[in-house]
């Protein structure tokens, strides 16, 4: 389990960086503190599905690119 949150955390970042977007913008998106998305990051919090489709639709991309 910690493999997939850690690949979840480090595609989160990539992607978040290359589209030039802070964690505190994808935490004003999905209504949550800046600290949870940090604990996505760094592959400590492991988000429900529909939380990451909510990432997923913050960052215009699919949740399956979030995932692989």
């Amino acid at each position: 389990m910690a493999e997939i949150s850690s690949k979840l955390g480090q595609n989160l970042k990539r992607i978040r960086t290359k589209k030039g977007m802070s964690q505190g913008d994808i935490a004003r998106a999905l209504e949550v503190h800046r600290a949870y998305i940090s604990g996505i990051e760094n592959g400590k919090r492991n988000p429900t599905l529909a939380t990451i489709q909510k990432l997923a639709d913050a960052l215009g991309v699919s949740a399956d690119e979030l995932l692989k």
